[in-house]
């Protein structure tokens, strides 16, 4: 909860304050709701999730309120509900759990399974990471140092391999050795190239026909300074793979820390991880709760 509260400063920041002095300035207004209603537009919480808000807003004056702080409690009952129409996340059954980390590059997919392959260990669990970004050795190279760091094995080929072939005998591998978790890191090149999708695709096809009793499944990364452009993005994955959850990266560097409501809504799937900074420690379990706490007070 630490880690998130810091982490959305800068969203609070731009949001929190202005509120209260929307709310707390003794009259509310038809100027004022619009100033409240770009305020939220601002945060990038989503055309639906603003106008619900409003709409709210402009009940509980016809009833008769006046602008208290109460309408903070509006505020945050109404994220609160948005978010908790969100389907579940369900955990696949199946062993080894398979996680096949997806998005495109510069989002912080090999750090985030740094991150991951840190707290799973944390957990008590056996982790073994599988290099698939086969056309980068940069891409390998920074798997191997946050394996290191965290103290788990990695499984890789030459450069130009097979993605779904490391992937295979990096599952193999874990299957036979009895390990918890394997975490899978992809290439991640433009999303509008259907190479790249045919490449992640087949990682599937082979993991599923070829090894049996597996829990696989998709989490894509996403960056939270895109905004509402992450859409674009995640559309693509989501149409094409079994994406079960989201992991939102960067959320201390952006003022529009929002994105995290309208991008669950949209897609229908739940965000899982929050990253908050650089640290191998940086990343918690993402909880509605606690995020609507640490966006607005």
């Amino acid at each position: 909860m630490k880690r998130l509260f810091r982490g959305l400063k800068k969203t609070r920041d731009r949001l929190f304050g202005p509120l209260q002095k929307i709310f707390s300035s003794g009259r509310l207004d038809e100027d004022d709701i619009e100033e409240l209603e770009a305020l939220l537009f601002s945060a990038d919480i989503g055309v639906d999730t603003t106008e619900r808000i409003i709409e709210k807003v402009r009940e509980r004056l016809c009833s008769g309120s006046g602008p208290d702080p109460d309408f903070i409690s509006l505020v945050s009952d109404e994220l609160l509900g948005v978010m908790d129409e969100i389907p579940p996340y369900k955990e696949p059954d199946g062993v080894p759990r398979v996680i096949v980390i997806v998005g495109v590059n510069g989002v912080g997919k090999t750090s985030t399974i740094g991150k991951l392959s840190g707290l799973f260990k944390a957990e008590g669990k056996s982790v073994l990471l599988a290099a698939c970004d086969t056309f980068r050795a940069a891409a390998i190279d920074q798997l191997e140092l946050w394996a290191e760091k965290t103290g788990v094995s990695v499984v890789r080929q030459k450069m130009g391999s097979d993605p779904a072939a490391v992937a295979f005998d990096a599952v193999s591998s874990a299957k036979a050795k009895g390990v918890d978790i394997v975490i899978v890191d992809t290439a991640g090149r433009l999303h509008t190239k259907a190479n790249l999708m045919e490449e992640l695709r087949k990682i599937f096809r082979v993991l599923s026909g070829k090894i049996e009793g597996i829990a696989i499944e998709a989490w894509l990364v996403l960056d939270a300074n895109f905004g509402q452009n992450s859409f674009r993005q995640a559309e693509v994955f989501v149409r094409d793979l079994p994406v079960t959850g989201l992991v939102l990266t960067k959320l201390d560097s952006t003022a529009k820390g929002g994105i995290v409501i309208p991008v669950q809504k949209n897609l229908g799937v739940p965000v899982l991880y929050a990253g908050t900074g650089e640290g191998v420690e940086d990343i918690e379990p993402f909880d509605h709760n606690s995020f609507v706490e640490a966006l607005l007070l």
